[in-house]
């Protein structure tokens, strides 16, 4: 994997020889599954040797999945780890919501001997892992200018919703992470401030999150179905509480025309589309949008590209810029896992 021009991200240990042919491992936490790769290190791109995934729950620990990796592989004196989180990290400590586990860079470095070890928000290690994209990784939904022009804004919903973003420094990309998704849910039609009550009285602080995740793709569902009564088929329930909820729902749409579903997926869309202009605006995101996810990948097909583009760019004052933000999908899944390897690779001289 090497480096994509699009991206010229900063990582200014690329030019420095000693980070060449360094054994890493990344990995990417997420509540449902955790991903490890074994990484080296290569002219300032990385091959990756082994892939694994494990179900998070079933561990007590991350060190305990670590510990399996190893042995799995039969690994010895890999000389860096790199951590991907789904929640904030400060001063190299994080203790995600959605895992229950206390992450320490120290601790893993005593533990296993590590020469250095780095953890980033999982975002933010997207960000970092879209520059080894290729350009067939990214799905054009409005193109206009490119990437190196100005900041760039990323929104991922998935099992949570991630927000980050590039800031340009005029040269150079730099990515950062936000807790974005968090910030507060605002209705704008009256159906709207029904569905806003409906969260409301289930959460009390109704976040974007509650909207634009997967938990949020089935908010939505249950309000059209519980408070706007649409018909819900008997096969359909069965399939959604004993499958994939985004996938039947997406095939119940699609392949068996199912309106509710339809409903359901397109105010999704809506609200997606309206939460990429609010983050747009606030980063002044001039130099793109970044659309990832896993549900975004998951429905990709549905999306009506023309219809997402213009919800996205109403605005009161702004649609002039928001106009001339070109506007990508991304369709590759592993951007955090290879993100945060590459990072713990070439970030430090």
């Amino acid at each position: 994997m090497i480096l994509n021009p699009k991206f010229p991200l900063y990582l200014p240990g690329v030019k420095n020889g000693n980070n060449d042919n360094v054994s890493i491992i990344g990995a990417n936490l997420r509540e449902d599954i955790t991903s490890l790769g074994y990484f080296v290190s290569s002219n300032g791109g990385l091959e990756i040797k082994i892939q694994n995934t494990y179900p998070t729950k079933e561990y007590a620990s991350f060190t305990d999945i670590l510990k399996k990796f190893i042995q799995d592989n039969q690994l010895e004196n890999v000389k860096r780890l790199g951590i991907a989180v789904p929640g904030p990290v400060l001063n190299g400590k994080s203790s995600p919501a959605r895992l229950g586990w206390h992450l320490d860079v120290e601790d893993f470095k005593s533990d296993f001997d590590f020469e250095r070890v780095n953890m980033l928000n999982d975002q933010e290690s997207s960000a970092y892992g879209m520059g080894l994209l290729e350009d067939s990784d990214l799905d054009p939904i409005y193109t206009s200018g490119h990437l190196e022009n100005g900041n760039v804004a990323i929104l991922a919903p998935g099992n949570g919703l991630g927000e980050a973003g590039y800031f340009f420094d005029g040269k150079y990309l730099r990515p950062f992470a936000t807790e974005g998704g968090h910030s507060e849910f605002s209705p704008r039609t009256t159906v709207e401030v029904e569905f806003y009550q409906f969260l409301n009285n289930i959460y009390g602080i109704v976040s974007w999150e509650n909207v634009l995740s997967k938990t949020g793709l089935f908010n939505i569902y249950r309000f059209l179905r519980d408070v706007k009564r649409h018909p819900e088929p008997e096969w359909l329930a069965e399939k959604l509480a004993k499958g994939n909820f985004v996938q039947e729902l997406y095939k119940a749409a699609v392949e068996e025309d199912v309106l509710i579903c339809k409903i359901a997926l397109d105010t999704f869309l809506e609200f997606l589309a309206r939460e990429a202009n609010n983050l747009t605006l606030k980063l002044k995101a001039t130099g793109g949008l970044l659309i990832s996810g896993d549900i975004p990948m998951e429905i990709r097909e549905y999306i009506n590209k023309d219809k997402f583009y213009e919800k996205y760019k109403i605005s009161d004052k702004m649609e002039e810029m928001l106009r001339n933000i070109p506007i990508y999908l991304i369709k590759q899944n592993h951007t955090a896992l290879n993100g945060i390897a590459l990072y713990t690779a070439y970030y430090q001289d």
